[in-house]
């Protein structure tokens, strides 16, 4: 039922109770503000009385968000990524790589059945940041939980490549824009990555 709007508000039967009159309104769809405003009485008072009656307020639909959807590997190779290397299981608790990474600044994901899990930005050099995922310190949180999930995986079978690319970085108006940090944040808030945090937001 349509909420009804104050003009229609006021031809509430005045016979009523105050009671029965807030009950009135709130199962005709007038919010509990509106009620309290309308009849000139405290927002407390009509909250409990809708409250005693086991309705405090209009069920407000629920506005969810679009899906974001998933990231295929076949995307960021087409726009200038490329795949540099695979995790390696060399023991329980020890992931290497099969290839060393460059040193450069970059953007890196890692691919699991052709669709990427994460995204990162390496500001301190790609195969600096991705030791870290190897070997993390006891304060990376990040880096400890991702060596744990690429662990487990691998241990299931599981194949997980490297990927990375350079992009430039950028102007605008006339101020700097750092490429590897801006694409990073752009595919975060745009893909749906499983492992990145950020991502479901």
């Amino acid at each position: 039922m349509r909420a009804r709007t104050l003009g229609q508000v006021e031809k509430v039967t005045p016979t009523l109770s105050k009671s029965e009159r807030i009950r009135q309104l709130a199962k005709e769809g007038v919010s509990t503000a509106d009620i309290a405003r309308t009849l000139g009485i405290r927002y407390q008072h009509a909250y409990k009385v809708l409250k005693d009656a086991g309705r405090t307020s209009i069920p407000k639909p629920k506005l969810s968000k679009p899906a974001k959807p998933i990231l295929p590997k076949s995307i960021l190779l087409a726009s200038g990524f490329v795949v540099a290397a695979e995790w390696k299981l060399i023991d329980a608790d020890t992931i290497v790589l099969s290839t060393a990474l460059p040193k450069c600044e970059g953007v890196y994901a890692f691919s699991i059945d052709n669709v990427i899990q994460y995204v990162g930005v390496a500001t301190m050099g790609l195969a600096k940041r991705i030791y870290f995922y190897a070997k993390p310190g006891i304060s990376q949180r990040t880096s400890l939980r991702l060596n744990s999930v690429i662990r487990e995986l691998l241990a299931t079978g599981k194949s997980i490549e490297i990927l990375y690319a350079t992009p430039d970085h950028m102007e605008w108006n006339g101020l700097p824009v750092h490429g590897s940090a801006g694409l990073e944040l752009g595919l975060i808030k745009t893909y749906s990555l499983p492992w990145n945090q950020r991502s479901s937001k």
